[in-house]
């Protein structure tokens, strides 16, 4: 149990004698949330929710907004579920492939918070590592664990797997491949083709960042119907509320916002990496709505505690493999302005 709360914590970004009290006063570039608001038209559909629709029960089949995420993909909706949150996908997985005492696996680093379910449901868990090239290594030629689990783009580190390697991959695995896309609107391509090619492929998606929604806990997932069939018998019956299924339905169809939002921060994602190298930063080139950069010093407890005195909030992972670095979440281009001059004032550190 102290090992599971320690990851929980770890997740959350929480590094003791460092987190701070009025998180609302600092730059918050720790947890990968938009800076950009939701689309007036998710507000809109919010607001019309509010009242006399309280009452009543949610559509526990979610259908309009699985009908609008089937406009967006090109699926029909019986290849899709709703979630609160992406998390509730990747959860429900784990209880409805992996019995316990049975394997699941993924890339360390990427996401701990598979490890974290797996425990609690008693699954087995086994990581693989990188190479130098983030090329996963330790995989056999056939890897019979019941689920395999792959962030793509990686978190933390922000780099993409080819749509050929994850096609491989999937070919290779008797359970089931679970591509996380939770950051794959800033990055160029995407696996959900893989799906209609593999009857073992599931893609997750979450709204959390591209659709400025952390605070709605919204996801959903793409698999084969038999696959969405079976996650359906095992999810709360009513897993997303009223207010929850306007405002994904809402972001789905105000595509026009949403690209501009992923195109301003891409942008400024462009430019914050070429200061962060002019200042001596090894950057990791990214796909995600963030960077993991090393200062010249390689001391990222350092910076970290640099920019927390000057109130940002970067992440710093205590894990050997990440200590180095810091990832830096990509906020408005008026916060990475003023992370510059921070890091300016910080140095390279001996």
């Amino acid at each position: 149990m102290i090992a599971l709360r320690e990851n929980i914590a770890e997740m959350a970004g929480y590094v003791p004698g460092f987190q701070p009290l009025d998180v609302d006063s600092y730059i918050k570039l720790n947890t990968n949330e938009n800076p950009y608001p939701p689309s007036p038209k998710v507000l809109e559909a919010i607001a019309r929710e509010v009242g006399e629709g309280l009452r009543r029960y949610p559509d526990a089949a979610s259908r309009l907004a699985r009908e609008e995420a089937a406009k967006v993909y090109g699926f029909d909706p019986s290849w899709i579920i709703m979630a609160n949150g992406s998390d509730e996908v990747l959860n429900n997985l784990i209880r409805a492939c992996a019995g316990e005492g049975e394997e699941i696996a993924f890339i360390n680093p990427s996401y701990s918070y598979y490890g974290t379910l797996a425990e609690v449901q008693g699954a087995r868990v086994r990581t693989f590592g990188l190479t130098e090239n983030f090329e996963p290594e330790g995989i056999p030629e056939h890897y019979d664990g019941k689920l395999f689990f792959l962030t793509n783009p990686n978190a933390p580190l922000g780099f993409t797997y080819s749509q050929r390697y994850i096609a491989d991959l999937a070919g290779r695995l008797s359970g089931i491949l679970v591509v996380d896309e939770a950051y794959v609107d800033f990055a160029e391509e995407s696996s959900l083709e893989l799906v209609r090619s593999f009857d073992n492929v599931v893609v997750t998606r979450t709204f959390s960042k591209s659709y400025s929604l952390a605070g709605m806990r919204l996801g959903l997932a793409i698999a084969r119907p038999e696959v969405i069939a079976a996650l359906n018998k095992i999810r709360d019956h009513y897993n997303l509320d009223r207010l929850a299924q306007a405002a994904a339905a809402a972001a789905l169809a105000d595509q026009p916002y949403f690209l501009e939002c992923v195109r301003k921060i891409k942008e400024t994602r462009a430019w914050f990496t070429r200061e962060l190298e002019q200042l001596g930063y090894q950057v990791i080139p990214s796909s995600g709505n963030f960077v993991f950069a090393s200062p010249p010093d390689r001391n990222g407890t350092r910076i970290y505690q640099g920019l927390y005195d000057r109130k940002i909030l970067v992440r710093h992972f205590t894990d050997p493999k990440l200590a180095h670095g810091l990832r830096i979440s990509i906020g408005s281009r008026e916060e990475m302005e003023r992370t510059v001059m921070a890091l300016r004032e910080l140095g390279p550190g001996r």
